[in-house]
């Protein structure tokens, strides 16, 4: 999600009025301690529900750890908490509006019982209902006000949630809403002897949210609400864009780096030719802005992308966001300001700016049209950095860090297929590792965690593209992390590179075969994504038997599977050999 974590998922937090609130475990009844004295049964009845478009504070009821869900559930079937006939509803979120005098006011999230009818999915079909106190606020007992099918408010607490739910039906209530005593949000089960022949839907509130509405009505306001429970869509549109961007990216990170590379062998071909002394002075020169990962460098990346992300994960606050939020602005000024140089200077009247230099200290010699040019990306850097909390703050975003990715593409270089297998191998491994496998080290996914920014303050870590999700009434956003491009586009650009140097067209090439694993990869983490109801998926764990298994196959089809393995450009015996450049 480079930061070290190729994951894809849904994020959290487009710009809206719902507080911050967290899903957390289960009561088996409505007290506020574990039935089950606080063992190991009883936090295996408590199964930790995190809300999907929100950042979650996980907190627990004993000292073991309930396994947390990942983000993206909407709808949860929970197969471990206590079902039975009558009681056997999935966990789902509900959006409750909010009107004052009937006036839209603010809109609450809050979590469906176990029991009751099932919810209105759309907003349109809810029905606008007065609320009413509950007079005694528990509900335990019958109400002292006569109710007219008006959803009435209660606490939680001094009896169980089937018992609120039956007194509140009994009084003539459409509706149930409880007020947890705490800012997290509980399931609601039921009890083995309850009665669970509940007619009205209950829904449970973070405290914050049910204080704001006994005030309303204490004011002698009217107060009516609305509960329904909208499904996200199979497919948005945001993925869509998501996917352009990522093969977007490598498209144009991969034409960079293969028409450097061609420029480079044209230029060594001439010295070659008019046997030149200044060749190796030259080649040294030119190699000197690149590097090129050996198979022990590949390997040692993804033991400190390891590391750096369990830092992440255990220094993660609002501090430390901070600081990638600087390291990333640098990064993304480096990349903008490269892209930007590189893109001008292709005109012909930036051409005298990018070829005149000057002496800059502790820079050394800088071209004219990069001096002009950084100011430029430095502000949009700083202005993105200061106002990345609004609504649209994520497309600066996306635009560092596409230059970022590119840049990166065109310095760092796969010299042969043995050490872009090796790379992405380890890559593979370390990505379902910390998606899935860590999850029994540290009870959460480290990696899914550290992605969402969970106890930083923020909207998660800036280094990921990310687009909001147009059509899910939940909101949120569709994420991609650096990793899950820059890994698999290293070899993307590297095949590109090799079918310039041997003169390959696109038929008879390998780009379009690896652009398209790479392609057909991603579609298959998004087809997974939705299967998962938008758990997060490691987006390497598709991407990389496609891009290696086409790469191999087709190297061994056609006989270049040796050269592609161990020298990674074509063999050229003739040092006269003439590469002519693209017309």
């Amino acid at each position: 999600m480079s930061y070290p974590s190729p994951m894809l998922g849904r994020g959290g937090g487009s710009a809206r009025v719902i507080p911050p609130l967290s899903i957390v475990h289960v009561g088996i009844a409505d007290h506020d301690w574990c039935p089950c004295g606080g063992s190991l049964l009883c936090c295996l009845s408590a199964v930790c529900l995190e809300k999907p478009i929100l950042r979650p504070e996980l907190r627990f009821l004993s000292s073991h750890t309930c396994p947390p869900l990942n983000a993206g559930d909407i709808v949860h079937q929970d197969n471990v908490a206590p079902k039975r006939p009558g009681c056997a509803n999935n966990f789902v979120l509900v959006k409750v509006p909010i009107w004052i005098d009937g006036i839209v006011n603010n809109e609450y999230v809050g979590v469906g019982a176990r029991f009751g009818p099932t919810l209105e999915s759309k907003e349109k079909h809810a029905n606008h209902t007065r609320l009413a106190l509950a007079d005694p606020p528990d509900c335990c007992s019958k109400p002292r006000n006569q109710l007219t099918g008006e959803v009435i408010l209660v606490h939680r607490g001094n009896c169980s949630f089937t018992v609120k739910a039956n007194v509140a039906e009994e009084a003539g209530a459409s509706a149930i809403l409880i007020i947890n005593n705490q800012t997290e949000l509980f399931k609601m089960v039921c009890e083995s002897d309850a009665d669970v022949n509940i007619e009205i839907p209950a829904v449970m509130l973070p405290q914050d949210a049910g204080s704001n509405l006994e005030k309303y009505i204490n004011n002698n306001t009217m107060v009516s609400v609305a509960l329904y429970s909208p499904k996200r869509p199979a497919v948005d549109i945001a993925e869509v864009f998501l996917w352009l961007m990522a093969v977007g990216t490598i498209l144009l990170a991969s034409y960079w780096s293969a028409w450097t590379a061609r420029e480079v062998a044209i230029e060594q071909d001439k010295l070659l030719k008019d046997a030149s002394e200044e060749f190796l002075q030259v080649g040294s020169a030119d190699s000197s802005g690149f590097v090129d990962i050996n198979t022990m460098s590949a390997i040692l990346f993804v033991v400190f992308a390891s590391c750096f992300l369990v830092m992440l994960y255990k220094l993660m606050s609002f501090w430390f966001v901070e600081v990638l939020v600087v390291l990333f602005c640098i990064g993304g000024v480096e990349g903008l300001q490269m892209c930007l140089v590189a893109l001008l200077s292709s005109f012909r009247r930036f051409q005298r700016f990018a070829e005149s230099f000057m002496k800059v200290p502790f820079f050394g010699a800088v071209s004219h049209l990069t001096l002009a040019v950084c100011p430029f990306c430095i502000a949009f850097a700083v202005v993105w950095a200061v106002y990345r909390q609004i609504s649209f703050a994520w497309i600066g975003q996306d635009i560092l860090g596409i230059a970022l990715i590119i840049t990166v593409l065109q310095i760092v270089r796969v010299p042969n297929l043995k050490v872009g297998t090796v790379l992405l191998g380890c890559a593979f491994l370390y990505d379902i590792f910390w998606v899935f496998a860590s999850k029994r080290l540290f009870h959460e996914s480290v990696m899914i965690v550290v992605a969402r920014g969970d106890r930083s303050g923020e909207d998660g870590i800036p280094m990921l593209l990310k687009i909001p999700r147009m059509f899910d009434p939940w909101g949120g956003y569709s994420v991609i992390g650096f990793g899950d491009i820059i890994l698999p586009g290293l070899l993307v650009a590297f095949s590109l590179r090799y079918d310039w140097l041997a003169n390959k067209n696109l038929r008879a090439g390998y780009f379009v075969w690896a652009m398209a694993a790479y392609g057909l990869g991603l579609l298959v983490t998004y087809v997974a994504l939705n299967m998962m109801d938008g758990h997060g998926q490691p987006a390497l764990l598709y991407i990389v038997p496609f891009i290696l298994g086409t790469l191999i196959t087709m190297g061994r089809k056609r006989g270049d599977l040796g050269t592609l393995w161990t020298r990674g450009e074509p063999e050229r015996p003739c040092p006269h050999v003439q590469l002519q450049p693209l017309q």
